[in-house]
């Protein structure tokens, strides 16, 4: 299906019903790196970093017992939590994945491609080790979206609802939401990586 669209470059800038540039979609119709909108209802007008709610300087007893940070991203070869079902993208990545520096791992026992265990304080769920020593040692990443089987190639499907599943957020607690967005923390969360074979 082809649809005539036109490209419009610099749509700011394009005149609005009296001949004024129209602006950007902010009150000022301006870029605004200031939000006097964040200002006028309590909150910085400026970007700031503020620790995790839910990390090792706010919440030190969790840390003891989860010294990890996990983080999440999102497969390149999927489109949010879709497209495990196709076998020319599920051939590319069978399994669910979590990275970890190679240090993390060998404190832990664990070699790329072993059944691991993400576990945080509202459960655990199981996926693949993957090292990458690019990232921080007190870092792992996390990938969402796995439920998909792929029947073509044989490939499983995982619960999403299940302590054997890969629902990252199932073990991503709602108690410690952002003020703003009112998101939970799927970037900065407590956790641990433990080895942990089929069955288990």
């Amino acid at each position: 299906m082809h649809v005539p669209l036109q490209t419009r470059h610099a749509k700011h800038a394009e005149p609005d019903a009296n001949g004024i540039p129209r602006g950007f979609a902010t009150p000022s119709r301006k870029v605004e790196l200031f939000s006097q909108t964040f200002l006028d209802h309590g909150y910085a007008p400026l970007p700031d970093f503020e620790e995790p709610q839910i990390g090792p300087v706010a919440r030190p007893d969790l840390a003891a017992s989860f010294p990890l940070i996990l983080t999440s991203a999102k497969p390149t070869l999927f489109c949010q939590t879709q497209h495990r079902a196709l076998p020319s993208l599920r051939k590319r990545a069978l399994h669910p994945e979590v990275e970890l520096h190679p240090a993390a791992a060998q404190a832990r026992g664990i070699a790329h491609g072993d059944w691991v265990s993400i576990e945080t304080p509202e459960g655990c769920v199981r996926v693949r080790a993957r090292l990458n020593d690019n990232l921080d040692p007190r870092v792992v990443i996390g990938e969402h979206g796995w439920w998909q089987a792929c029947a073509e190639i044989g490939a499983p499907g995982y619960d999403p609802f299940g302590p054997d599943g890969a629902n990252l957020n199932l073990i991503i607690g709602s108690a410690a939401l952002d003020p703003v967005s009112g998101t939970a923390s799927h970037r900065s969360y407590l956790c641990e990586i433990r080895m942990r074979a089929i069955g288990d």
